[in-house]
């Protein structure tokens, strides 16, 4: 389909996207690298007024190692979160994720800080920034406001973000030899993952097991009093509401659940 007509305004610098967002409000959809906004836009399911480019914006491109905290530009590219050093060294779990996502296509053009304000249950890299205690930085007219991202995905593609803010950054605890892991089930390399798990030190999230990217508290609770990985794994599936639809049913996704993790508790190194 065809979206629906609309205007397109091109930011070059942060506080000009800003001040669009806040002279259009909910009319406006900020469009970074396209995977999520622009299919939308076309099955009608969205059809803002305004369109705000932020694509141009390099100052929201980096990461950074700041004292005991990662800091990553909201607009940093999949493909450059995987190949970066300082992210291989200090938190290697979200740079591995960011390389299994889609295709090259799509490594090339979509950013962190867009697959995240998406806060879609099926995507890899929410998780992995929950997994790793996460904080986004959210920028508006009220200045900077920091959001755990245990608290940031409040529904399905729904997040705490006002109209007028911006996502800019996203820092991590550094995670400098802690175990991580990662696994998930897809019909193709390609797709959205069946069911996911993301392993960071003792913590554990999970991927398409409900309707927000979740932790797996139960599993967390159980490795914390000494549990076996296996014990653990056993118990991912509780306390969550898998979709149950034609590609997996609920039950299906539950049994991935713990197998999935079990299998990367195993990568992290924990018995």
């Amino acid at each position: 389909m065809i979206p629906a007509a609309f205007a397109y305004h091109r930011a070059s610098t942060v506080d000009e996207a800003l001040a669009l967002l806040s002279e259009h409000g909910e009319e406006a959809k900020v469009l970074a690298g396209g995977h999520s906004l622009l299919p939308l836009m076309k099955l009608r399911f969205a059809a803002p007024e305004i369109v705000v480019d932020i694509a141009p914006l390099d100052e929201l491109r980096y990461v950074r190692l700041e004292g005991d905290e990662l800091a990553i530009g909201a607009l940093t590219r999949y493909h450059d979160l995987h190949h970066d050093p300082v992210l291989a060294e200090h938190a290697p779990l979200l740079a591995h994720v960011a390389g299994s996502v889609g295709d090259q296509q799509v490594r090339h053009r979509g950013t962190l800080g867009g697959s995240l304000a998406h806060a879609d249950s099926a995507a890899d890299l929410p998780a992995a920034v929950l997994a790793a205690d996460g904080v986004l930085v959210a920028r508006g007219p009220s200045g900077e406001r920091r959001i755990p991202a245990a608290e940031f995905f409040v529904g399905p593609f729904t997040t705490p973000l006002e109209p007028d803010e911006l996502l800019t950054e996203i820092r991590l605890p550094r995670q400098t030899g802690i175990g991580w892991g990662f696994e998930k089930f897809t019909r193709r390399a390609i797709d959205w993952a069946i069911v996911g798990v993301a392993v960071a030190g003792k913590a554990v999230a999970l991927v398409n097991m409900a309707g927000t990217p979740i932790r797996a508290h139960a599993t967390e609770e159980a490795l914390a009093a000494g549990a076996t990985a296996a014990d653990a794994a056993a118990l991912a599936a509780e306390g969550t509401s898998p979709p149950d639809e034609a590609h997996a049913s609920a039950e299906y996704r539950r049994h991935l659940a713990r197998v999935l993790t079990a299998r990367a508790l195993r990568q992290a190194g924990i018995a």
